[in-house]
């Protein structure tokens, strides 16, 4: 394990004189799967096995501390009313003022959880794009304009005719009608045909350049579509201004966001924004990686993903008082 033999190294030195205590060695922690939690009313994950491997290494006896916050756990290890903190604790510059840390026991860093993509309004939005995107939008004027264009041509052929397909032959409201059945052609859902040989030449002129629209809107909402699926709103920290980001308390992600002027609603529990991401309240969560991912492979399964790459690197460690090298 990375670390491992310097970090026995520092726990000796930190506890040189409770070789053999009087009393358990008190270890600060908190509640973070898949770290630390409670499993039938005993705490395990990943940083309490490592805690009691180190500590059965050094027959150490131990009592764990657990704190709600790591804010809390920083303090209890600085005022020394713990020896140590294990947990998801990131090593930082500013902490490393008034702390010490051990070697590395985790490589970690941010990331961002969603909802999944390819909901009901998200598919509903892909397709609003698709409709109004720079390329399909003047296609879809043109189309209009045909339609106008193509439903005068039949009103005018048709108009004189007494078995037309028009009900009424004055242009208004006239026009009206043929513009429906241009629109109902356009959708093959057009229940008459004109009767004039020429209305009718221009009906078939109509239909062809419909199916030809119909395959090219198609195309361009499916590629929009897909984009949605491979491509949500929000892949990168570039994406998180101007959206309901949220995160821990006191935690470097906190930190990160205040830095890149992203604003950014703090709860004091993880548990609480994941909560509140799944009643719509956030459109993303920032925080450590592992827990992230943990949370979106089991309890979030289906419900949340998380999006892009780490885009800032951390490490944790086990933290000491200052002063314990």
């Amino acid at each position: 394990m990375k670390g491992l033999a310097t970090l026995l190294l520092l726990l000796a030195a930190a506890t040189a004189s409770a070789q053999a205590p009087e009393k358990p060695l008190r270890v600060a922690t908190r509640l973070i799967r898949p770290f630390v939690f409670e499993e039938q009313g005993q705490l395990t994950g990943f940083s309490i096995e490592l805690w009691r491997e180190i500590s059965a290494q050094m027959n150490i006896r131990s009592e764990v501390l657990v704190k709600p916050t790591v804010q809390e756990l920083l303090r209890s290890v600085k005022s020394k009313e713990a020896a140590l903190g294990i947990a998801a604790i990131s090593i930082t510059a500013e902490r490393e003022k008034d702390l010490d840390f051990s070697q590395p026991m985790f490589d970690a860093g941010l990331q961002i959880l969603t909802h999944v993509q390819g909901t009901r309004s998200a598919v509903i939005a892909a397709i609003l794009a698709g409709v109004f995107s720079s390329s399909v939008l003047p296609v879809v004027l043109i189309v209009l304009v045909i339609i106008v264009f193509t439903a005068h041509l039949v009103w005018l052929f048709e108009r004189r005719n007494p078995s037309s397909l028009l009900t009424h032959r004055s242009y208004y409201p006239g026009i009206f009608e043929v513009c429906w059945w241009a629109a109902s052609t356009l959708a093959t859902q057009a229940d008459q045909m004109p009767r004039t040989a020429l209305a009718r030449i221009v009906a078939v002129i109509w239909m062809f350049t419909s199916v030809v629209f119909i395959a090219y809107f198609t195309a361009a909402v499916t590629s929009s579509l897909t984009v949605q699926q491979l491509r949500g709103d929000i892949n990168g920290p570039e994406d998180l201004p101007g959206k309901r980001v949220a995160s821990v308390q006191g935690s470097t992600s906190v930190e990160y966001l205040k830095q890149h002027n992203i604003d950014v609603t703090e709860f004091p529990k993880i548990e609480d924004i994941y909560s509140a991401l799944q009643q719509g309240q956030l459109d993303a969560v920032v925080y450590d990686a592992p827990v992230l991912l943990y949370y979106a492979a089991h309890d979030g399964s289906g419900k949340v993903q998380v999006v892009g790459s780490i885009f800032r690197k951390e490490n944790y460690g086990i933290v000491f008082p200052s002063e314990s090298r």
